[in-house]
This record gives C-alpha cells, structure tokens and sequence, in this order.
C-alpha cells in the first residue's frame, strides 16, 4: 500500500560504491521512495542537503573526512525533521550510542536482508526507532534506572555532580562517540589529560563506563 505523500525523498551516503550503488537500487525499486543522490563523503553530501533536504539520510559511519556520527549531529542541526539511518558494519557500543544520542532513528548493520530494507524505512519515516538485533542489547545494557515512577518526572531529578566547563566540552566530545586520543586532539590538550577528565566524568556521574556516561548526560539533561 503506496503511503499518504507524493514520495519519500532520500540521500544516500557511503563510501564504497557498491553498497552504495546496490541499496540505492532496491529503494528505488520501491515507488513510495525518491532518491535524490548518492555520495561517498558527508562533504560532498551536505552541499546538495543545504538546497534540498530530505526526509530520510541513509548514513554510513565509517566515512573519508567527516564521519557519520559528526554528520548526523549536524543533520539535525539543519533540518530536526529528518530521520537518520545509520548503514554500517560498525557494531561498537559506543558508536552505537552515540548514533543514537545524536539524533539517528535506526541502526542497522550491513547485512540486513534486502526484502526487510524498504520496511524499515517506511517505519523511520513514521517516526519509528529501529535496531538491528545484533546490536539491541546496547539500548537495554546501558538504560538508566528511573528516577521516578511519577511519568511526569521520570528523569527529571537534577544530577548533582559538578562538571567544569572543560569536562562538559569532553563530555560532548564523549557523546559523539570521540576516542581520548580525539578528544584531545578536538581540544588541544594532551591525551593524558583528556583520559584525566573522562575518568573524572565516569566519578562524578558514578557510571562504570563511556556508554552510560553518554546515555545519562543525555536523559539527565547535565549538559544543558
């Protein structure tokens, strides 16, 4: 049953051209959708997605120059109403995380069956979130506890902890999915000091690792 729009217009981004070229051709295949380019660089992608953005981007992780993480981040910094579909063979939990703390409504790994692939994007078009089973495990492991079982304030008490102004800019980098050694390249400073300040965010939020760190400064809203 052919959806309630003209077509869902797509952007695809990935560097290796087969993939690419392959999934572009099973969408189209599909007469709800309408793929208005293909790209190997998020680079050459943004210049076509500032005149023309789309409802979905299907979005490699591991791309040249910026990655899929970073470019997701500043998809919907442009255009919130776009949905993001990371397209990877990534299966890191902290990538996961931070994917989907930047705003991507589907993680699915490469090897997803084809006949599934169009579903999925019908699905993120109307406002599903998707995971590839292989990957679901993250979202259980690293959810956080309620604070609450009011549903108005299920995780709206403050976190009292006191992060500097450094530490919420490592924290950010965090988010996005940075290693020690980018976040120290991102700020400057030593790669002893950036592993320094990310086990001073690990204490103060008593969380075991990078994953929940990111997951509670996201539900908590610590960075605002």
């Amino acid at each position: 049953m052919s959806l309630e729009k003209e077509k869902i217009s797509i952007y695809m981004v990935e560097d290796y051209l087969l993939m690419r070229t392959s999934m572009m051709h099973i969408i189209e295949q599909d007469k709800d959708f309408e793929i208005l380019g293909g790209y190997s660089c998020a680079e050459d992608f943004f210049a076509a997605f500032d005149g023309q953005p789309s409802d979905i981007v299907v979005m490699d992780l591991g791309l040249p120059g910026m990655n899929g993480i970073e470019a997701t981040r500043l998809i919907k910094e442009k255009s919130p109403s776009t949905k993001v579909v990371i397209l990877t063979s990534h299966e890191n939990e902290d990538e996961v995380t931070a994917a989907l703390a930047s705003g991507a409504s589907a993680y699915c790994i490469k090897d997803v069956e084809s006949k599934e692939w169009t579903h999925i994007l019908k699905d993120v078009y109307k406002g599903a979130l998707w995971l590839h089973p292989s990957i679901s495990y993250v979202a259980n492991k690293s959810m956080p506890k309620p604070n609450s079982t009011d549903f108005d304030n299920l995780y709206t008490r403050d976190v009292d902890v006191n992060i500097t102004s450094r530490e919420k800019e490592t924290l950010s980098l965090l988010i996005e999915g940075k290693s020690n050694t980018e976040i120290a390249k991102e700020m400057h400073i030593s790669a002893h000091t950036a592993k320094a300040h990310v086990g001073n965010i690990l204490n103060k939020l008593s969380v075991p690792g990078r994953v929940q760190a990111a997951v509670k400064a996201v539900t908590t809203k610590i960075m605002e």
